[in-house]
């Protein structure tokens, strides 16, 4: 097999997950994204996938995003997945369809401006550190809880929902009480942004736990290693 077969055959598989997923929770997969992370993976097979119809694409690095934006069709929505630097902001603001991991006050502030003076309304998602590890970026949950109405008053933000990353485990239920604690954060959220902000979104899940995040409520799903390991 090519890689482009290996490529088609994981991507049928995993939007055959997703839909089955879906289908235990009473869930419609229309309402799922999949993201594709490239960030490990060849710029060919990455090509190879947008050729298959896989048009959402994740980054971590703002550089690399910005530099494969320009190598690939103008089709493809950019979603920066990764922790971005405020003196990145520049890179990602034009070239992003969305924001996936603003978590602090001052990055939301310094997209803003950059949006504001750009004249685009930014999308973005708040990520949130609810497992509390040390390791990981985000608000805490009671940091965000004091800064929520802050964040919504920010011009040029469309705050979307909220972003998660469960801890690593071998086994995925354990990821269960994550994704459910950031659903019922947004839930209460919510109730504080008012029509300004919609708050329908949450990203959370990845390669080992993806079918979890679903069955707790995501809306976009972030793959990686499922896609492109050993090609």
């Amino acid at each position: 097999m090519t890689a482009r077969d290996v490529l088609e055959f994981r991507l049928q598989t995993i939007r055959q997950r997703v839909q089955e997923a879906c289908r235990r929770c009473g869930r419609s997969a229309d309402d799922v994204c999949l993201i594709a992370v490239t960030k490990y993976a060849e710029l060919e097979h990455v090509r190879e996938l947008v050729e298959l119809g896989q048009l959402d694409l994740g980054e971590s690095r703002p550089q690399q995003l910005s530099q494969r934006a320009v190598q690939l069709p103008q089709t493809v929505r950019w979603h920066l997945i990764g922790h971005l630097q405020r003196n990145k902001v520049e890179l990602v603001v034009p070239t992003a369809a969305r924001i996936h991991s603003v978590d602090s006050l001052r990055l939301a502030e310094r997209i803003s401006s950059v949006a504001v003076a750009r004249g685009l309304v930014m999308p973005v998602l708040l990520e949130v550190n609810v497992s509390g590890e040390e390791s990981k970026d985000g608000f805490q949950p009671d940091e965000l809880r004091a800064v929520a109405g802050e964040l919504f008053r920010l011009p040029g933000l469309d705050i979307e929902g909220l972003m998660t990353m469960a801890p690593q485990s071998d086994h995925p239920e354990d990821a269960r009480p994550v994704f459910r604690s950031t659903r019922t954060l947004l839930d209460e959220l919510r109730g504080q942004a008012g029509s300004a902000h919609q708050l329908s979104e949450l990203s959370m899940g990845m390669s080992g736990d993806f079918e979890i995040a679903i069955e707790e409520g995501a809306t976009f799903i972030r793959i990686g290693s499922s896609l492109f390991d050993g090609l």
